[in-house]
């Protein structure tokens, strides 16, 4: 008989792939960011502004500091205060609404000094928290308005010069309607994204194949713990937790917990070590082993029972049910002072859901960090310094 003071355990899912991202006969090719089409255009419009002639291609710094070379699509002066660049993205294989998409800089030259960044036709608007950026504004996310800022910087002196950089994508509000931007409350147009200015086909069969092999090298070096990262961000946390363990045993896992999971038990592995952002946590804490987009949500009436277990008040809760976002729900937390608590009952039930897919085969340690990935905020069990 279950504990009464105990929420329910949640079923464990573990949804099939949609049918789009099936294992295909051919490697699956990686692609660019709307964020790294974006730094190039406006690179390119920017040293037409200075030079006074069309830039046919570009070479921009992704976050990584690897470069890249792009050609324009179009490339033009329009005045002398204004010119013009097209870059097309490749998404590479991954099923992305936004390949081919005419991403468009317009750099103007302003009175002031400094860069200013804004967005244009196609690019969407913030109407709601939680996203990370200024409500009122474009979504036009952190990294991609460092690469941009980078970009145009190498072809001009914006501290002795002002310019104004507008990224625009035509035809971007129709590709939004085949995205969740407006549940989001990003209205007229699509999200300017990107962490590591790559797409990376993360959500198909053949990576779930790559991270079962990634899980199965691991433990050849005889390696018991497996450290799952859901990218490029929070595996830089993961190292800060557990700085004592080799580079070959942090896997960025993507969609596929579930898999690695079941390659780690068939590999005699003990320990698992998850570290996320509280948006995949939440799904994991629902008991969903398989979490791409497509096949499951992020329950904010979830975050909200966890409100109220670790004494959050009524109206806090009822903020937290109704909370547009993973993130909004965190940074709710965040501003009432029970960030920590709530992330380490969350944390709790993540552990609790990792240990019962394995079957008690694996002990289950989870830690959430900061949207940077740098920090952790909160673990579960608070052994390593959370």
């Amino acid at each position: 008989m279950s504990d009464p003071g105990q929420p329910e355990a949640p079923e464990l899912r573990e949804p099939d792939l949609p049918r789009t991202a099936k294992v295909r006969q051919k490697a699956l090719r990686t692609g660019w960011t709307t964020g790294t089409c974006a730094s190039a255009a406006a690179k390119a419009a920017a040293r037409a502004l200075a030079t006074g002639g069309p830039a046919t291609e570009v070479e921009v710094a992704l976050p990584t500091d690897q470069r890249v070379t792009f050609a324009t699509e179009r490339c033009e002066v329009l005045s002398t205060e204004r010119a013009e660049a097209v870059v097309v993205k490749d998404g590479g294989d991954d099923p992305d609404v936004t390949h081919g998409a005419h991403v468009t800089a317009t750099v103007t030259r302003v009175p002031e000094p400094g860069l200013e960044i804004d967005g244009g036709v196609g690019v969407g608007v913030v109407t709601k928290p939680g996203l990370g950026l200024e409500v009122g504004g474009p979504a036009i996310n952190e990294v991609p308005r460092r690469m941009i800022t980078r970009a145009v910087a190498e072809v001009v002196d914006v501290a002795g010069e002002g310019l104004r950089v507008v990224i625009s994508v035509p035809e971007g509000e129709r590709m939004a309607r085949k995205t969740t931007n407006a549940k989001l409350g990003i209205l007229g147009g699509i999200s300017i994204l990107g962490t590591t200015g790559i797409v990376r086909p993360f959500s198909t069969a053949s990576w779930r194949a790559s991270v079962e092999q990634a899980v199965s090298v691991m433990a050849a070096q005889g390696e018991s713990t497996l450290v799952l990262c859901t990218g490029g961000r929070t595996e830089k946390g993961a190292m800060r937790l557990r700085p004592e363990l080799p580079g070959t045993c942090f896997v960025e896992v993507g969609d596929f917990t579930g898999a690695a999971l079941r390659r780690a038990m068939d590999n005699g592995l003990d320990t698992v070590v998850f570290v996320g952002m509280a948006g995949k946590l939440t799904k994991l804490a629902s008991g969903v082993l398989m979490t791409h987009y497509t096949r499951s949500k992020v329950s904010t009436s979830l975050l909200g029972e966890i409100t109220r277990q670790v004494g959050g008040d009524e109206e806090l809760a009822g903020r937290v049910d109704a909370a547009n976002t993973g993130r909004h729900a965190y940074e709710l937390w965040e501003t009432a002072g029970v960030l920590e608590p709530a992330g380490d009952e969350l944390c709790r039930r993540v552990c609790e859901v990792l240990e019962r897919f394995t079957e008690g085969a694996m002990t289950a340690e989870v830690a959430m960090v900061d949207f940077t990935g740098d920090t952790v905020v909160a673990a579960w069990p608070r052994t390593h310094g959370a």
